[in-house]
């Protein structure tokens, strides 16, 4: 059976524009006043054909638009773009598209545009529940948009997720229990529950840098805060499938399992990602980063910048790094298959004695005390290869 196989099979279409830079952001991300849609949709179209030429007799489990800011697209260039996807391949009886969204580019005949082309998920970018909060992290809309925007979501679609940050300036243990708990109340059934982190490159960094950015949690605080979370998410039938994302038993995004279960999918769009298995090799693409670049060489027919045979030692490596993540952890035979000397029995016990890792048969996880110190942990668990 091919490795693909293993973790499903999705498309990541990235649309790169948004109405404002955030300061913490570190995404492909750019503010655009004109975008010629029409130029975007052919090239978008273009790569869609270009993919499932490589990719034909596939089963489609997941779409994903992420950005950027996709509900800025029209409904329209987001129609066609998903009849183009529906014509070239077959669907899963239960794919999932998402779409995210942000608080400001959000009203309801926008949003049952986009249902109507078939996007039957929506994650949101709230990112906080106080509007002083919200201004620090450079977001535009308020709380009051923001509840708003997920009233109008939740009567058009049946799956909602939106995301939050915490570990902010001046965010108190008891700051963030009262905010999360407000959040589960929100008749939601997934929430990605991100540690504020400073990213090389963001305006965040910058200020940093400068020591302008105070009031940030020491790691004893952001440890408890973390702790908080996944007891509160817990009580409330909500459980951390993964170390950041939270969901009700079957509210999992599927498309992010694609990627943690270390499945294939493909990249379109600015800077995207993919991991495709032609051959029986595994690919590695990178598309081209800038927009300009990206639409150019897309138009030429082909949007990607490089496309890397990954090997089997790097292969162990990466979904080794993508499936601890998950608290269903990952299939020690497949690691093993790729890479024998990875997970030996003597590192797996060492790390088991100390708390750090649970194995069951041929099923391998980090415990919650391993999810904390995940890069050490996986540092220990790989081996050392010679270059």
């Amino acid at each position: 059976m091919e490795d693909w196989r293993n973790g499903g099979f999705g498309l990541y279409v990235h649309w790169p524009f948004c109405e404002a830079k955030c300061p913490y952001c570190d995404f492909n991300s750019h503010v655009s006043r004109e975008i010629d849609e029409d130029r975007w949709r052919a090239a978008y179209l273009s790569e869609i054909d270009r993919i499932t030429d490589l990719t034909p007799d596939r089963v489609l489990n997941s779409v994903f638009f992420g950005g950027g800011t996709p509900s800025l697209m029209s409904p329209e260039l987001v129609n066609a773009l998903i009849e183009r996807i529906r014509e070239k391949w077959t669907f899963a009886n239960n794919i999932e598209i998402t779409l995210e969204a942000n608080p400001r580019s959000v009203e309801a005949g926008r949003f049952r545009g986009f249902s109507d082309a078939g996007v039957n998920r929506v994650s949101m970018g709230i990112q906080a529940l106080n509007n002083p909060d919200l201004a620090k992290l450079g977001r535009l809309h308020s709380v009051e948009e923001a509840r708003k925007a997920f009233d109008t979501a939740r009567s058009v679609f049946k799956r909602i997720s939106f995301d939050l940050i915490y570990a902010r300036q001046g965010q108190s243990l008891n700051d963030w229990r009262k905010e999360l708990t407000e959040a589960l109340a929100m008749s939601v059934d997934h929430l990605s529950l991100y540690q504020l982190t400073i990213e090389q490159g963001t305006a965040f960094w910058e200020r940093q840098r400068r020591g302008q950015l105070s009031g940030l949690p020491d790691e004893d605080l952001s440890a408890d805060m973390y702790e908080l979370t996944q007891e509160i998410c817990d009580q409330h039938g909500m459980p951390a499938y993964e170390v950041s994302n939270h969901a009700e038993p079957g509210a999992e995004s599927q498309h992010n399992l694609i990627y943690w279960r270390y499945g294939d999918y493909g990249g379109i769009g600015p800077g995207a990602h993919g991991r495709l298995s032609l051959n029986g090799r595994k690919h590695a693409t990178v598309a081209w980063r800038n927009p300009g670049a990206w639409l150019e060489n897309a138009e030429q027919g082909n949007g990607d910048r490089i496309n890397d045979i990954v090997s089997n030692i790097d292969q162990a490596g990466e979904y080794l790094m993508m499936g601890l993540r998950l608290q269903e952890g990952i299939d020690v035979v497949r690691v093993r298959d790729l890479d024998p000397a990875a997970l030996s029995p003597e590192q797996t016990n060492k790390m088991a004695d100390l708390g750090l890792i649970w194995q069951n048969g041929n099923r391998l996880g980090a415990t919650p005390q391993g999810r904390m110190v995940l890069n050490s942990l996986i540092t220990e668990l790989l081996p050392d290869h010679p270059e």
